[in-house]
């Protein structure tokens, strides 16, 4: 469960305050399918980095699972990321020289899981978007449909309770990206709360509960039209 209670963030440019967020408040149950959208600079992607404890609100209160994080001591909030939290982007962020397997890996390696088991888990993980026959190859040798999946294989292979994914289908092709969604939502029905940041409206439109963002204030908050 994730509750935000007047949230605010801002950052100081030269002498002016930027206000990137401004008193948001939030629920997100377990399970949840969420849209965040809104135009560039509505602050989306700021609120997005606070859920995902890349961030820290300058104000107000982040409770996860009933927990106050928000100003938790950077150890903790990694220890976080790393048990709770998934992450996909629209750039893949795959590191070029490791297969897809060892992407995979890589989470499991920082937290210290034996070489035997992560082996067995990037296996599975990798079998769960439909790669098993790719987990050799590196990102230069997949599509770009392949590499998101090898992105989100390792986002989950942790067996983490919330995904959080910046604009996911945003390099893809229209039918890589159907793809794409379509296995999160696949995830999602399994009961990994999802979040999703996106400016399509088709996208956007597929999730439970669209959050409209205008100048880092919760403009709307409801089901798709």
């Amino acid at each position: 469960m994730i509750e935000l209670r007047g949230l605010t963030r801002h950052f100081h440019v030269g002498d002016q305050t930027v206000h990137a967020l401004r008193a948001v408040s939030l629920a997100v149950p377990d399970g949840d399918y969420l849209a965040l959208m809104g135009p560039s600079g509505s602050g989306k992607s700021t609120l997005l980095h606070i859920l995902g404890c890349l961030d820290r609100p300058t104000s107000g209160s982040y409770v996860l699972d009933g927990h106050e994080v928000g100003s938790l001591p950077e150890g903790e909030l990694a220890e976080i990321r790393s048990r709770k939290i998934g992450f996909v982007f629209q750039f893949f962020h795959l590191v070029p020289r490791l297969t897809a397997a060892g992407n995979v890996e890589l989470p499991m390696i920082l937290a210290g899981i034996r070489p035997g088991e992560r082996r067995a888990r990037a296996a599975k993980a990798l079998a769960a978007v439909g790669l098993t026959d790719r987990a050799s190859h590196r990102p230069d040798q997949l599509s770009g449909g392949q590499r998101q999946r090898v992105a989100i294989a390792r986002a989950t292979v942790m067996g983490p309770s919330i995904l959080l994914a910046d604009e996911p289908t945003g390099n893809l092709d229209r039918a890589s990206g159907r793809e794409i969604i379509e296995l999160i939502e696949r995830m999602n029905r399994d009961g990994l709360t999802v979040v999703v940041v996106t400016h399509d409206p088709e996208i956007g439109g597929r999730a439970r509960r669209i959050l409209k963002l205008v100048d880092g204030r919760i403009a709307s908050d409801g089901g798709p039209s």
